[in-house]
């Protein structure tokens, strides 16, 4: 092999692994929101904040810790029937990711699972449709002892391919120092969603770590 054969192979190995760590890094990156980004935060009562003051729900105190613009959409004692109703409006404003936690009336009224499940379907399909990303926060059934979340969410999630939170609703709600009601968290369990949802956000690269 000449010299000059080398040299040309040595120079193309080169430059294929300046493209392969440029892809590496772009991959990495990809879903890192930027400072201008904003999160929808979209539910219930355990988003509006019920059980604490509007600056200690979870969307204020998830705001002050990334430093994103989060939109509190959380309307107190509504189903997942009257949030798909309501969900378009707000995705009007071009969210960049969606935290979805509703559920938690259709689960105390003991509404129709099935219908729950489905709410829930087309509430992720129209946020997606959106451009949005989507993090599914699972509700734990507050009628089962020990307040595990029901398989629904994770059913959701694993059809559609979106990211689900399955454990910090049921923390809060096994531990009585950290809710202001039977049900709902009080400022210290609110910053405990706040910081579950920082790490997801971190862990999957929304944000810098």
């Amino acid at each position: 092999m000449s010299k000059t054969t080398l040299m040309a192979i040595l120079v193309i190995m080169f430059v294929a692994v300046i493209v392969v760590i440029k892809e590496s890094r772009e991959d990495l990156s990809k879903n890192i929101l930027d400072k201008d980004a904003v999160i929808l935060a979209f539910g219930d009562s355990l988003t509006h904040g019920f059980g604490a003051s509007i600056k200690d729900s979870y969307p204020a105190q998830l705001e002050k810790k990334t430093g994103l613009k989060v939109i509190n959409a959380g309307i107190n004692g509504e189903t997942t029937s009257e949030g798909l109703l309501r969900l378009p409006k707000f995705l009007e404003q071009k969210p960049d990711l969606v935290i979805l936690c509703h559920g938690g009336n259709d689960i105390l009224q003991k509404l129709s699972q099935e219908n729950l499940k489905s709410n829930l379907q087309k509430m992720v399909r129209l946020i997606k449709q959106s451009g949005a990303e989507v993090i599914l926060v699972a509700v734990p059934d507050f009628h089962m002892f020990g307040f595990g979340t029901l398989s629904l969410y994770a059913e959701v999630a694993d059809e559609v391919g979106i990211l689900l939170e399955d454990d910090v609703l049921t923390h809060i709600e096994l531990n009585r120092a950290l809710k202001s009601d039977y049900v709902h968290p009080n400022e210290k369990g609110y910053e405990m969603m706040a910081n579950a949802f920082v790490k997801i956000l971190k862990d999957y690269k929304f944000i810098a770590p």
